[in-house]
């Protein structure tokens, strides 16, 4: 990582990929003037192409090339339709999750001017999920899995939660709270039934929380936070939850907002972040520039916030909602005429003529 340059590794996934990670390039480049230092760009391909080239779906080359920067930008996979571990089938993202030690996933829900959301009230959210143990049986094993078969017909999954990530993931979630005006976190929990578990997650959140005494803080059942995400998600500020519940319910808080397509996501570690979009590889519109990069873009966005180009990150945040107002600058899932490659051209515009 070096002082003078951001070094950002770009991963081409599999599906609609390619056209996303070409749509963050050119923004990226369109944005230069505004860095406070240039970003240097490396380029790899994961997923199907690197399974045909290499016999894995990530290699160890751009493992450490990922290691090495500052950030890293992750187009969608198709990990689902990936053939088993031992045939070179791994999750490039569980790999890099793990890998750069992202613990903190980033989530932020948001209702754009203009745009149908499917509550009675705006609204505007950060999730923020553990990202490293919990119920993901790649993730809280240091050999082997945590879901296992002792005899046919009865399958075991294990869940491993830790004071150390509980306590990461609560203080990351109080500092964000800190530049948002409502200034609250809620912990979202089931330690009326996982008494062990989610009470040392519990605790070790509350402990956090005596440290940001400017901070609101309440606690609520993971059944009660998606019921009041449909009735009341205005409410909501900063939710801090574990791996599972946090990947539910930022996917129907996005839902709510809109639409997955609209939501930003930064996998967040304590040297390297990786943006990535929500959605997923949309294999069936690859290739025909139908792609609708604001989710990916938004991600890429808070990457380099991350990264303390806040400028430039704020500048490509109002250019984006400002097209998201009007039919005319949006792209056709949206209601708009634009292709991925005309969103992005006409973003490139703005972001130039609205210094």
């Amino acid at each position: 990582m070096g002082a003078e340059k951001h070094s950002i590794c770009c991963l081409d996934g599999d599906g609609i990929s390619a056209e996303l990670i070409t749509s963050c390039v050119a923004v990226l480049d369109a944005l230069s003037p505004h860095f406070s230092k240039p970003i240097d760009l490396s380029h790899h391909h994961v997923g199907f192409a690197s399974l045909e080239q290499h016999g894995t779906t990530i290699t160890e080359t751009v493992i450490a090339d990922a290691m090495e920067s500052d950030g890293v930008i992750l187009g969608p996979v198709s990990h689902a339709d990936y053939p088993p571990i031992e045939q070179g089938g791994l999750n490039p993202s569980g790999v890099l999750r793990k890998a750069l030690s992202l613990y903190a996933n980033i989530r932020h829900a948001l209702c754009y001017d203009g745009l149908h959301h499917y509550t009675r009230s705006p609204f505007d959210m950060v999730i923020m999920r553990e990202n490293l143990e919990g119920f993901y049986a790649d993730r809280n094993m240091v050999v082997g899995s945590g879901e296992f078969m002792p005899t046919e017909g009865v399958a075991l999954a294990i869940r491993k939660i830790t004071t150390e990530a509980s306590s990461n993931i609560a203080r990351a979630a109080f500092e964000q709270a800190r530049k948002r005006p409502m200034k609250k976190v809620t912990a979202v929990h089931k330690a009326n039934v996982m008494r062990v578990s989610d009470g040392l997650f519990l605790d070790a959140v509350r402990n956090i929380a005596k440290e940001f005494t400017d901070i609101d803080y309440d606690e609520m059942l993971v059944d009660s936070a998606a019921a009041m995400l449909v009735r009341a998600p205005q409410d909501f500020d900063v939710i801090v939850t574990t791996n599972m519940f946090g990947d539910i319910l930022s996917d129907l808080a996005s839902e709510l907002a809109g639409s997955l397509g609209l939501a930003g996501s930064l996998n967040k570690g304590t040297t390297t972040s990786m943006a990535q979009a929500q959605h997923g590889s949309a294999p069936d519109i690859a290739g025909r520039d139908l792609a609708n990069p604001v989710s990916i873009l938004l991600s890429v966005a808070m990457l380099l916030d991350d990264l303390g180009e806040t400028t430039a990150a704020k500048h490509m945040d109002r250019e984006l909602s400002t097209m998201l107002a009007s039919p005319a600058s949006r792209t056709a899932d949206l209601g708009g005429q634009l292709s991925c490659s005309g969103f992005t051209e006409h973003l490139i515009q703005r972001l130039k003529a609205n210094p």
